[in-house]
C-alpha cells in the first residue's frame, strides 16, 4: 500500500491550512458545507479545534513542516484563549464565530480530546505550558470518575454539577456513561502515557482498559456496547462497526505503553476478537457500513469509519501475521481513494450513502468533521507501518 503521505500533505492537510484559517476571528472557521460554501460565522465546537491541535502537532513531530507547527500553534493558542474556562476550567463544549461561549456543558468527551491535543503538542515541541495543561485536564478527568461503580460520568454543567442532558450529540441516548466517551479518554491516556511516567495516571490506564473488557466489551459477541446507566447496565442495542475496528487498535495501544507483558498478550487476543466481530459490517467492496441495530443495517459509508478500518486491520495484521487483515486494509484504502477522497478540492466527503451516491448534504469540515480519523490514519501508515 503507499500514496499515504502524498494524501496527507497534498490533500488533507493543505486542505485546512489552505481554507480553514479564520483570519478575521482568529482560530479556524466552523463550518465548510458539502457544496465546498464557506460558513464564516458558523459556530466553533471544541472537538474540531482539539482535533485540529492534534492532527498538526502528530504532523509536525512525523514530518517537520514549519507550516503545520504553525497551524498546531495557532491551534493552541486558541484553545487557551478562548475555549478554557478561566473560572470553572475545563474546555467550553461551543463558541460562536467571535470565540464567545455559546454551549459552556463540559463534556467528558471534549476534555479528552483537549488533553489529546496538549500532550502530542508537547510531543512534538516540548511546549512546557502544554505539558502542564495536559496534566491538568488528567486530574480534571479523574474528578470525574465514578469511585464507586467504576468508569467515567458523560457530561456535567459549567460548573461541573451535575447536567440532565449529558447526550453528546441529538443522535445519542441520554444516558450517564458511553462508549465513547470512554475511548476517547482511554486515547488520550495512552497518549499521555508517552510523556508523563507516573503511578497515578498508569493506575487509571489500567482501570479503563479493565472498564472494557469487564463492562462494555459484549462478551458473546465481541461487539461493544454503545450506552449504559451509572450502574453499568447495557441501555442500548446497536451494533457499531466503526466504534469496533477503532477500539480494536486503541486498545492494544494502550495496553503496550504500560510495557506489562501480559497484559499486553491477552488485549493483542482480544483486540483481534473486536477486529473479527467488526468484519461482519464489511462489504464485498471493502468498505465498512455503519451500524446495525436488530435487523436494520445503516448502510452508510462514513469517511471515519474507513478510516478506522485501514489503521485496525493493519494492527490486527502485525498482532497474527494473518495476511488476510492486511488485505482487508488493502481494500478499505482502495475504496476511500475510489469513492470518499476529493481530488479537486480537497479532504474527503463525509460519506457514500447505501445505494452508493455521493453524501453532500453533511459537510466536508465542521463540527464533526476534522481531520483527525483521515489525518490520523495516514500518520499510523506512514510512522507505524512505512507505507508512504
Amino acid at each position: 500500500m503507499e500514496g499515504f503521505q502524498k494524501e496527507l500533505t497534498d490533500n488533507i492537510l493543505s486542505f485546512w491550512i489552505e481554507k480553514m484559517g479564520d483570519e478575521s476571528h482568529e482560530g479556524f472557521y466552523g463550518r465548510i458545507d458539502g457544496h465546498e460554501n464557506l460558513h464564516a460565522e458558523a459556530n466553533k465546537g471544541a472537538i474540531l479545534n482539539a482535533r485540529i491541535l492534534w492532527t498538526f502537532s502528530a504532523a509536525y513531530r512525523i514530518l517537520k513542516k514549519e507550516e503545520y507547527l504553525e497551524m498546531a500553534q495557532r491551534a493552541f493558542d486558541y484553545i487557551k484563549e478562548h475555549f478554557i474556562d478561566k473560572t470553572f476550567g475545563g474546555v467550553y463544549w461551543e463558541l460562536d464565530y467571535k470565540g464567545n461561549p455559546v454551549n459552556t456543558k463540559k463534556q467528558v468527551y471534549a476534555q479528552g480530546f483537549a488533553l489529546y491535543g496538549f500532550s502530542e503538542f508537547y510531543r512534538a515541541t516540548g511546549n512546557t505550558e502544554a505539558f502542564e495543561l495536559a496534566k491538568e485536564f488528567f486530574f480534571l478527568i479523574e474528578k470525574c470518575c465514578d469511585t464507586n461503580l467504576g468508569g467515567y460520568f458523560e457530561a456535567y454543567a459549567q460548573d461541573w454539577k451535575p447536567i440532565d442532558d449529558m447526550r453528546l450529540s441529538d443522535k445519542d441516548a441520554n444516558e450517564k456513561k458511553t462508549m465513547n466517551t470512554h475511548l476517547h479518554v482511554l486515547e488520550p491516556y495512552t497518549n499521555l502515557c508517552r510523556v508523563w511516567d507516573d503511578s497515578r495516571l498508569k493506575d487509571a490506564q489500567r482501570r479503563l482498559i479493565d472498564i472494557f473488557t469487564e463492562k462494555i466489551l459484549d462478551k458473546k459477541s465481541n461487539h461493544l456496547n454503545l450506552f449504559f446507566d451509572e450502574e453499568w447496565n447495557v441501555k442500548s442495542t446497536a451494533v457499531s462497526y466503526g466504534h469496533d475496528i477503532e477500539a480494536s487498535w486503541l486498545l492494544f495501544e494502550a495496553a503496550e505503553v504500560l510495557g506489562d507483558k501480559e497484559l499486553v498478550e491477552k488485549i493483542k487476543t482480544l483486540s483481534l476478537k473486536i477486529a473479527d466481530a467488526a468484519s461482519e459490517g464489511l462489504e464485498a467492496d471493502g468498505s465498512m457500513v455503519y451500524e446495525k441495530e436488530g435487523s436494520h443495517i445503516d448502510g452508510e459509508h462514513h469517511w471515519w469509519v474507513q478510516a478506522e478500518s485501514v489503521v485496525g486491520y493493519m494492527y490486527a495484521y502485525k498482532n497474527s501475521n494473518d495476511i488476510t487483515y492486511r488485505e482487508k486494509a488493502a481494500k478499505a484504502w482502495e475504496y476511500i481513494k475510489n469513492q470518499l477522497i476529493d481530488y479537486e478540492q480537497g479532504e474527503w466527503y463525509w460519506s457514500r450513502l447505501a445505494d452508493g451516491s455521493l453524501n453532500r448534504k453533511d459537510d466536508k469540515a465542521g463540527f464533526w468533521k476534522c481531520p483527525y480519523h483521515n489525518g490520523r490514519m495516514c500518520m499510523e501508515m506512514i510512522e507505524h507501518f512505512n507505507c508512504r
